[in-house]
């Protein structure tokens, strides 16, 4: 075994789980170093959402984060190709912020149950239907529906960017529990015309301080529930929940924490020991465990989102070699969806 293969093997085994046999970790070990071999070769950055496998996570990305930590990096990397290990419209919103950049995505497809669940058209309706009312729009949608929005946010500013545009009446879209616990910290009643569109009129008294909201929903986290939390605590009563704004409401509630995947991280590490519990996509708990060996995370959760797990050691290896799969934006509509994803990162 070479010295390098033998520090990445060594790297490695210290953070993927006890279980995950030797010839496995060497032999993932070895596509780690293939995929830096070629990075370098290329002159590319790898960016890693914090969803990722724990094998690829630890090894090859240059910058791994929440989408708003990786949209900085985008925005602001000189690299080229960005190989963007994350979902299809991560990629887009680097493309959209690097249009003279290539940017790779190490899947065919890279869906999302958010970004599937509205369209520019809906979007058009909705602009429709209340006139003057300004859109934001979660950054987890595709870059049409992006350039039809006012201000684009993440689960970790949105509260800031509804409060940012001082307006009494406010489009969020599409998820409809981030959206109702957006409208629930803001003070604003929150309705769903898509449900039942004639009720509603512009002019109606009762759309003042409300938010209007959509109905989409983030196929894994709104899986979690109030009983999950109760089970835990009834186990282990000095645990710590934390929860994803895209979770329910009656689970944020429940919980002692709700936050973006980087803030739920800089919680643990600013706590440094503990028993929590993440109500989360499952993989960001292997990677926190690798790297806090004084924490403790509840193996209780076996949700993991199916098109994060398409990004694979061997996907990247070939996305690098092969120049696959090369994300495009029509220029007319990413000229629009920097326009909101800018004031996004604006806010911070």
């Amino acid at each position: 075994m070479t010295s390098p293969v033998k520090d990445m093997y060594a790297r490695l085994k210290a953070r993927l789980p006890h279980y995950v046999p030797d010839e496995e970790v060497l032999r993932k070990a070895g596509l780690a170093l293939d995929i830096i071999r070629l990075k370098r070769e290329r002159n590319a950055v790898i960016l890693g959402h914090n969803y990722m496998e724990a094998a690829l996570f630890h090894s090859v990305p240059d910058f791994v984060g929440d989408s708003l930590e990786l949209s900085r990096r985008a925005a602001q990397t000189e690299k080229d190709p960005i190989v963007f290990c994350g979902v299809r419209f991560m990629a887009e919103t680097a493309k959209i912020l690097n249009p003279g950049r290539t940017v790779l995505l190490p899947t065919s497809k890279g869906g999302c149950s958010l970004a599937e669940s509205i369209s520019a058209d809906d979007v058009r309706r909705l602009r429709k239907l209340f006139p003057g009312v300004p859109v934001v729009t979660y950054v987890n949608t595709y870059a049409d529906v992006k350039a039809e929005t006012d201000i684009c946010c993440t689960s970790g500013n949105a509260a800031a960017v509804v409060e940012s545009l001082k307006c009494d009446t406010v489009i969020f879209l599409p998820d409809e529990y981030l959206a109702r616990n957006v409208a629930r910290e803001s003070g604003l009643h929150i309705i769903f015309p898509q449900k039942n569109p004639l009720r509603f009129d512009a002019s109606d008294t009762e759309l003042h301080q409300v938010m209007i909201g959509w109905d989409g929903r983030c196929e894994v986290h709104e899986q979690f529930t109030v009983e999950d939390i109760a089970h835990a605590r009834r186990s282990f009563p000095d645990v710590i929940v934390l929860a994803h704004p895209e979770c329910s409401p009656e689970v944020v509630r429940a919980a002692d924490f709700s936050g973006s995947t980087s803030a739920m991280i800089k919680y643990i590490r600013n706590t440094a020991s503990g028993r929590f519990m993440l109500l989360t996509e499952c993989s960001m708990g292997d990677n926190i465990i690798s790297e806090n060996p004084g924490v403790e995370i509840l193996r209780l959760c076996s949700l993991r989102c199916p098109h994060m797990k398409e990004i694979t050691l061997e996907e990247t290896v070939d996305s690098l070699r092969l120049n696959r799969y090369i994300i495009d934006v029509p220029e007319d509509i990413r000229v629009r969806a920097r326009q909101a994803v800018d004031r996004m990162i604006a806010i911070g």
